[in-house]
């Protein structure tokens, strides 16, 4: 079995096993978990996801989890700045895989919003988010090649805003240069206070990322990853 040989920071755990359907088993299991734990008391929890090919199977895992979905809320990590009916749309691909089943009962709050610009959308979902739990109850994060996570892109003009816990804000805008869309994401401030923080990722290539991110905890303009390591998480991962 291929392993995960970095030198990680203290307060960052790493869950790693033969198949990428295995680790995906093992974090919805975990998540569910953490959801079912903050249920047993009363109001709500929250429950932050991030997009790509990675989740899909971690997603469909965790929606047949028999925990009381009605008193979930289900919030994105960041989206592309496009109409659910597009092939990037984070908020699709999370009702596609997610929001179905027992987990169909959950309230997902998305961050489009039809006729806006990206920034106004952005005001907008802020004031939706308010009414949930914070801080979040549980959040998976996944992890470029840059180093970026939800959409802290280092090249992004608007990083170090979105970075700053001293702004209210718990959503914000993105242009990196780099992304063909604007990106609306979680701030720091949102993403940081997570109760419980997972980075779920897989292959080689992300291994040396983090690898790379993990030797220079310092620079984190230059990897976002970084300040989410200095915090301490738990690193689900397979080749």
């Amino acid at each position: 079995m291929k392993t995960l040989d970095i030198n990680v920071p203290e307060g960052v755990d790493v869950v790693t096993a033969e198949d990428a359907h295995t680790v995906a088993s093992m974090l919805a299991e975990k998540v569910a978990g953490v959801l079912a734990n903050r249920l047993r008391q009363p109001g709500r929890a929250s429950l932050a996801v991030s997009g790509g090919r990675t989740p899909v199977a971690f997603f469909e895992l965790l929606a047949r989890k028999p925990i009381e979905w009605a008193r979930v809320d289900v919030v994105l990590a960041d989206e592309r700045w496009v109409e659910e009916t597009h092939p990037a749309s984070n908020a699709a691909l999370v009702k596609r895989y997610l929001i179905q089943g027992p987990a169909a009962a959950a309230n997902f709050l998305s961050f489009w919003r039809a006729g806006m610009s990206p920034v106004d959308a952005s005001a907008d979902a802020d004031q939706a988010l308010a009414a949930i739990e914070w801080p979040l109850t549980a959040l998976v994060l996944g992890m470029g090649n840059d180093g970026h996570t939800a959409s802290l892109f280092p090249d992004a003009p608007e990083l170090y805003q979105a970075m700053d816990v001293k702004r209210p804000n718990h959503v914000v805008t993105l242009t990196p240069p780099s992304q063909p869309h604007a990106r609306v994401s979680l701030s720091l401030r949102a993403l940081a206070g997570a109760r419980y923080k997972a980075l779920h990722l897989r292959g080689m290539d992300k291994a040396e990322t983090l690898k790379l991110a993990c030797d220079q905890l310092d620079d984190v303009a230059e990897m976002p990853i970084r300040v989410f390591l200095r915090l301490g998480l738990v690193v689900y991962w397979s080749a």
